[in-house]
């Protein structure tokens, strides 16, 4: 499959966006006036762009989202949150969209109306990254303090929950600077996220328990990461302009937390530090504040962001191809539809007469449920129960997986007794022979 490369940049506004294919080197579609910031930028479902916008210095207005459906170019919905927003992350289904923003303060949409579904205060510091589990049950927050914290979903949507900090799965302080990535792993038998810091160090993380798994150092604050698509290893870009390759071998860890000392394989190739990487089906993608981006020329202002997306997705759909797949958005709302944002309550399902309920919650097996059991007059408590219920079955298989390991290592153990033992009695009754 074809692919293109989405580019933007982070402080002309004139550069806008533009797309390459990835084969050829073509231009094929410039977005003029845009500029996002780090993790400004996010793709759903292959078909739309969305971009936060980078807000002028003393500006008191509140923040921009544009979005851009990519088969059909034309002028972007523009969205007009109550402040400015900097990261941005959407649900790998295309249904949920997250912003964060300077003050601290966190927004989650329901992209399909637009609708602000929770906004609460998560950081003391503003934030830096966002990013949702592959099965969008939880979404993880990253800020300049070196603060992670883990959001469950469901907890956030519940109409009880007033979105204090209680309603956190997990608060990680190990980080000593900015945190500038976070990498959920897809991988099902690996429920674990990455992160990385200008503290020159990634982390990876128990994503249920958040306890710390692993530790990466490195020379130079960290930058940027990515994870090939296989999770056999983890990039990480750096201050300088190297790009560190580590194997991504996770485990399972008999101590709670290990220090990797690991020889590091390095990327030498751009000049200052590293803004951007991604993946494509051709290899590793770099970008930095060079004004270079891996295989293309000298842009006008370094780039912060990068996303590959299917060539297909620029192609414009004939007759009724896609019909069924195509997701709509809306206009994000600034406040949520109660007069009292705090009081604020979220509906899981729409009134009897809004249409496309079956695109609320497509592809995440936990919000499917959800549908289900509220369809045959199951109470929100019922839910619940089933998210913690899951996040307890998760707790007790690495536990007991844990277990397995460590009677593993006991066997072990025993065997090169017993191995000692024989190799002992040999050299014994060689010694007596001799005698």
């Amino acid at each position: 499959m074809k692919e293109a490369l989405v580019v933007c940049g982070g402080k002309n506004l004139a550069v806008g966006v533009t797309i390459w294919d990835m084969e050829t080197g073509d231009h094929l579609l410039h977005i003029p006036t845009c500029a996002s910031p780090f993790h400004g930028l996010t793709c759903l479902r292959h078909q739309y762009l969305v971009a936060s916008q980078i807000q002028p210095r003393g500006s008191v207005s509140g923040g921009v989202i544009f979005t851009w459906p990519f088969s059909k170019p034309r002028a972007p919905l523009r969205s007009y949150p109550l402040e400015a927003i900097g990261p941005l992350s959407s649900s790998k289904d295309g249904i949920y969209l997250a912003g964060g923003a300077t003050s601290g303060n966190v927004y989650v949409w329901e992209v399909i109306n637009g609708k602000l579904l929770k906004t609460w205060h998560a950081h003391n510091s503003p934030l830096t990254c966002l990013a949702f589990s592959d099965d969008a049950s939880l979404l993880i927050s990253g800020s300049e303090d070196g603060m992670i914290v883990v959001w469950p979903m469901i907890r956030l949507l519940d109409e009880t929950d007033s979105g204090s900090s209680h309603t956190s799965l997990s608060v990680s302080t190990d980080h000593e600077s900015f945190i500038t990535g976070l990498l959920p792993s897809s991988n099902a038998s690996h429920s674990v996220f990455v992160s990385s810091s200008l503290d020159g160090t990634c982390k990876v993380w128990d994503l249920v328990k958040g306890t710390l798994l692993q530790t990466c150092s490195f020379p130079q604050p960290i930058t940027a990461s990515v994870l090939d698509p296989a999770e056999r290893f983890l990039f990480s870009g750096s201050a300088d302009g190297r790009i560190f390759m580590s194997p991504f071998d996770v485990g399972l860890m008999k101590e709670p937390a290990m220090h990797s000392k690991d020889k590091k394989v390095e990327l030498n190739g751009h000049k200052e530090s590293i803004t951007a990487l991604t993946f494509s089906r051709s290899g590793l993608i770099s970008a930095s504040e060079d004004f270079t981006a891996c295989l293309w020329d000298v842009v006008k202002g370094f780039i912060t962001n990068l996303v590959v997306i299917p060539y297909s997705s620029l192609l414009p759909s004939r007759n009724h191809q896609r019909k069924s797949t195509h997701l709509p958005v809306s206009l994000l709302k600034k406040c949520s539809w109660q007069d009292d944002p705090s009081k604020g309550t979220v509906t899981l399902l729409p009134s009897p007469g809004e249409q496309q309920i079956t695109h609320q919650y497509q592809s995440a097996n936990l919000l499917n449920q959800q549908i289900l059991d509220l369809e045959v007059g199951r109470t929100p408590e019922a839910i619940q129960l089933k998210v913690e219920t899951n996040i307890e079955s998760r707790l007790l298989i690495s536990n007991m997986t844990k277990h397995v390991m460590e009677m593993n290592n006991h066997l072990q153990s025993r065997l090169l007794d017993l191995t000692r033992h024989r190799i002992s009695q040999h050299e014994t009754e060689a010694e007596r022979n001799k005698l």
